[in-house]
Formats: structure tokens, C-alpha cells, sequence
């Protein structure tokens, strides 16, 4: 599925039309699944998260920006939902073990810092390069997996992460 037909497919959703989401579906289920069951490794809780996304991304289909990779979205989208999930279950196990009053949390103030600075680094990049880095890094993808999603040489793909990375280096994180 290219850029065009995703954004047909968001547009249908967006109309509360459920062919829209059945298409997605078809086409990316194994992608999702693949890229939760890595991080979870655990097929019934990977076939959880994956059943999970397609009902968020339902919800949240308006939040999608054309023009930006539809698969590196979805892909980010898929792994923090997989992250949260080991989160929340490694939390319920810590609080039964820690009092309350003895668990440290890192502030609001710090989460938004840390994700507005991400962001703006991110921003320097270009689309292509933006792209390759949230395949690598938060697709946990390799340059061959990422190279046959965008139909570019693996060494284009290398070539722009580190370039990318380079640039990263430069705005110092």
C-alpha cells in the first residue's frame, strides 16, 4: 500500500467507514505484529498489542499527517504500545513489591522536555532521512528490512541513518 491509497483508507476511517480500517488491516497486520512481537517476545501478548493498534489507530486516525511515511507512523505507534505495555506490566509487578511513597517518577516537566527536544531535533532532518531513523530506531528494523519498505538500495538506507545521525550529533541531545 503506498502513501495515497493509506490516506484514502485514514480518509475512510475518518468517515466511519470500517472498509478503510479492514484495508490497513489486510495490508499491515504482519508488519505490526512482527515489530510488537520483538520488543514483547511473547506471541498472546504481541497478538494483544496488535489487536490494541488497529483499535487505536481507528481512534486516533486523525492525528495522522500526509506526507510524513505512513509506515514509519504506524511502526512508532505499534512500538511504543508494545514499550507501554512491558511498562505497565513491569509496574504492577514493581508496585506490589515498592511502597508507593518510596517509587521515584520523573516530573511532567521533564517527560515534555525530553519529548519537545526529541521532536525539534528530529525536525532538522529531512523527510527521507526522518524516515530511515524512525524505521531503524523505533521499528527496530534493519537497513535490508527498511530497505525493501521503501524500495531504496540498503546502502541508500545506511547512507542516509548516518547521515541523519551526523546531523543529530550536531543539534546535541
Amino acid at each position: 500500500m503506498n502513501d495515497q491509497q493509506f490516506e484514502q483508507n485514514i480518509r475512510l476511517i475518518l468517515r466511519n467507514d470500517q472498509s478503510g480500517l479492514k484495508h490497513i488491516y489486510e495490508a499491515y497486520c504482519p508488519m505490526i505484529f512482527s515489530v510488537v512481537s520483538v520488543i514483547l517476545k511473547n506471541r498472546a501478548d504481541g497478538e494483544d498489542v496488535t489487536s490494541e493498534f488497529f483499535i487505536r489507530l481507528w481512534d486516533i486516525a486523525d492525528t495522522y499527517k500526509p506526507g510524513n511515511g505512513h509506515q514509519a507512523w504506524m511502526i512508532a505507534i505499534a512500538r511504543n504500545m508494545a514499550i507501554d505495555y512491558l511498562r505497565k506490566k513491569s509496574h504492577e509487578t514493581a508496585t506490589a513489591e515498592i511502597p508507593d511513597y518510596l517509587q521515584e517518577r520523573p516530573s511532567a516537566e521533564d517527560r515534555i522536555c525530553r519529548k519537545l527536544s526529541l521532536e525539534q531535533a528530529l525536525q532538522t532532518l529531512k523527510q527521507e532521512e526522518r524516515q530511515v531513523v524512525n524505521l531503524k530506531i523505533m521499528g527496530e528494523l534493519t537497513f535490508r528490512e527498511i530497505a525493501k519498505i521503501l524500495k531504496k538500495p540498503p546502502g541508500t538506507v545506511a547512507w542516509r541513518y548516518r547521515t541523519a545521525m551526523e546531523k543529530l550529533k550536531e543539534v546535541q541531545l
